[in-house]
């Protein structure tokens, strides 16, 4: 009997990009800034996500978006 593929063999559909978010004060405005450190997968049953990180954030928050490409050309 031949083994299901992993899920980094399979095709994935859907992808979610993973980042920290840092909040700060530039010129009195509240800013946030964005830092990209890994990406989520959906499991087949859509039950949970298979993480991958490249980065760990200091005060242990993360987000996670839906990936969404930019168009060709920019």
């Amino acid at each position: 009997m031949a083994k299901k593929p992993t899920p980094q063999q399979q095709p994935q559909t859907e992808r979610y990009d993973v980042f920290v978010v840092e909040n700060f004060q530039s010129q009195g405005e509240d800013r946030s800034s964005w830092t990209r450190v890994g990406v989520a997968f959906p499991h087949d049953d859509g039950k949970g996500f298979q993480v991958q990180l490249k980065a760990l954030p200091l005060d242990g928050k993360l987000v996670i978006r839906l990936h969404v490409p930019k168009p060709q050309g920019e």
